[in-house]
């Protein structure tokens, strides 16, 4: 503030609060071009999708059940709001998420609804009671067991997201090859599958193939975002 505009807020306190109820009104706008991007459950999904690696349009389209046009503007939407960024591969637009703030405002928002929204509960128990049936495995006990060569750790994530980025001593297994590759895994030990994260669908669809087959498997509670984030160690490649 100028001397001249301390005078002028003396002889006029509400030029002040003028300025400031302006201030107030322009960085909670920002604020909600945040919250706006996050609107979309298809927008949420792409994060998600994201998180595990960059990836292109059409990838994208494909893994979300869009059309590339909708998954195109879906982008410009999160990229506006300063959430993903993108570069030129030839003819392809490559995107990932502007850095590891956006992985954490997502997780918050997930650890909001998990709080506060009593269906989120809900629909998983009845999803992941259905499906496999099985408690997941906490990272914790999964490393305990893991140390005592008790499992054998699968990703079925797609192999492109596996050579992104995957939990070291994991062996890549994407659900897709699953049936072809079942005959091949150890039947001595406890599979333990996982995805993405969380509310990933693969994983559960894996435990239930798994034991369908006659062998010993669960899923792990969480995905490669939360093993980072409790930073344990990660591979990238085969």
């Amino acid at each position: 503030m100028t001397a001249r505009d301390d005078v002028t807020a003396r002889q006029d306190p509400t030029a002040t609060d003028s300025r400031g109820r302006e201030f107030k009104d322009s960085i909670f706008t920002q604020f909600a071009r945040s919250a706006a991007a996050f609107s979309s459950p298809r927008r949420v999904e792409i994060i998600d999708v994201l998180a595990q690696g960059e990836r292109s349009v059409e990838s994208i389209a494909t893994e979300s059940g869009l059309t590339m046009a909708n998954t195109s503007r879906h982008l410009q939407v999160l990229k506006n709001a300063g959430l993903v960024a993108s570069r030129k591969d030839r003819l392809n637009v490559i995107y990932r998420l502007a850095d590891p703030s956006v992985l954490k405002g997502y997780q918050a928002l997930r650890a909001l609804s998990e709080s506060r929204i009593g269906d989120v509960h809900k629909l998983a128990e009845a999803f992941f009671g259905e499906v496999d049936g099985a408690e997941a495995v906490s990272i914790d006990e999964l490393r305990r067991r893991a140390s005592a060569g008790e499992i054998l750790l699968i990703d079925v994530r797609p192999e492109l997201e596996f050579m992104a980025g995957h939990i070291a001593g994991a062996v890549s297994v994407p659900l897709a090859e699953l049936s072809r590759q079942i005959s091949e895994l150890p039947r001595d030990r406890t599979v333990v599958a996982y995805c993405r994260g969380p509310y990933c669908v693969m994983a559960a669809s894996a435990v239930r193939e798994l034991r369908r087959a006659g062998l010993s498997a669960v899923r792990m509670d969480g995905g490669l975002p939360e093993w980072k984030a409790a930073e344990l160690p990660v591979r990238v490649g085969a």
